[in-house]
């Protein structure tokens, strides 16, 4: 039988901590972000806009906080049964430590599956949404979803791009040609509309640099010829932190194919990726504390604890991403470092415990 009756009261207690410990952590980021928030209000955006906003976000953070729930999660559920020495029955009526580890997975793999569905097909659209309703609502109908803007490379030719609307028009385009290292001409486009299966540029001031110094040609429309679709723009506009793994990879293989490093897309994609066996290191993690050293302390030291290992394996996964892009390690590497210290650390643990 897949759920016995001790793996069913496991799965139930496990799986209510990680959802009561979610709840908790999203609703204290809302007020905090609301607070934060406040601060934006003007126009037509008012208070009730923000809590729309963020309330549009939570999918997002959801996600982003599915590794604190699930770990925090498990030492609470583990951490009671143990407190009230369930466990010590459990093991005393002859149910292995490794039997029990099992009962605690089992409901993990419905965790995993919303919290990777919710990455990949919910948060994307309601960030997207979000982002544009907010500008929307702050500064009209032809808000744009991005104002960072950003550089790309396309063979010899370099871009500058300014923002890209909710209609997929891109605001102030920038192109700078290079012929041997030297720059030949400089051009800049008040926008560019996409019109079905190509750009057309508007608006256009080209500056030509030759031998004879510098002349300007100036035109109210012309085409642009590049590989670039509305997609990709709004990958390159767009945080990556909030794109699919789908995108991700494609955002990537499109850097390589133009000679270009491709290390922060491919470090997002094996976050989400390598979830799955992130989420089975953390409780794996937790329950290594609750049966080995934190097994005879309070609830609040084994949270404290569970907070702790938390913000270090955070920070760590924060620590080496910069560092791949540093000293040109792979991307991987920076996910699954910090994962397999959680898989050591938990059966080393075990394994005192006996």
């Amino acid at each position: 039988m897949m759920f016995d009756r001790l793996d069913r009261y496991i799965a139930r207690n496990v799986l209510g901590a990680m959802l009561v410990v979610q709840i908790m952590v999203l609703g204290l980021d809302l007020v905090i972000s609301y607070i934060n928030d406040l601060g934006d209000v003007g126009g037509n955006y008012s208070a009730f806009d923000v809590l729309l906003y963020l309330l549009m976000r939570l999918p997002w953070r959801f996600y982003e906080y599915a590794p604190v729930g699930v770990l925090i999660g498990s030492l609470i559920g583990l951490g009671t049964m143990a407190s009230s020495n369930e466990l010590t029955v459990m093991r005393a009526a002859g149910r292995s430590l490794g039997r029990i580890l099992l009962g605690v997975l089992k409901p993990l793999v419905l965790v995993i599956l919303i919290t990777m569905a919710i990455g990949e097909y919910v948060s994307p659209v309601t960030e997207q949404h979000a982002a544009a309703w907010r500008l929307e609502q702050s500064e009209g109908a032809d808000a744009v979803l991005s104002r960072g803007g950003g550089w790309q490379r396309e063979g010899d030719d370099f871009y500058r791009f300014g923002t890209i609307r909710a209609d997929d028009t891109v605001i102030n385009v920038r192109r700078y040609v290079f012929d041997d290292q030297e720059l030949t001409q400089a051009s800049e486009a008040e926008r560019a509309v996409w019109e079905g299966d190509a750009w057309r540029l508007e608006n256009v001031a080209t500056t030509f640099f030759d031998d004879d110094g510098t002349r300007v040609e100036r035109r109210e429309s012309e085409t642009w010829e590049t590989a670039l679709t509305p997609a990709q723009l709004n990958r390159l506009l767009r945080p990556l932190d909030s794109q699919p793994v789908t995108s991700l990879w494609k955002y990537a293989s499109y850097l390589r194919t133009q000679g270009q490093e491709a290390t922060q897309p491919l470090l997002y994609f094996w976050q989400k990726i390598l979830l799955p066996v992130t989420l089975a290191g953390l409780v794996l993690l937790a329950a290594s504390f609750v049966f080995g050293p934190l097994r005879t302390v309070a609830a609040g030291t084994r949270i404290f604890y569970g907070v702790i290992v938390g913000l270090t394996f955070k920070y760590l996964q924060d620590l080496l991403a910069p560092a791949s892009v540093l000293f040109g390690f792979s991307p991987a590497l920076a996910v699954i470092v910090p994962t397999a210290t959680c898989y050591l650390l938990g059966f080393w643990l075990l394994r005192r415990t006996g």
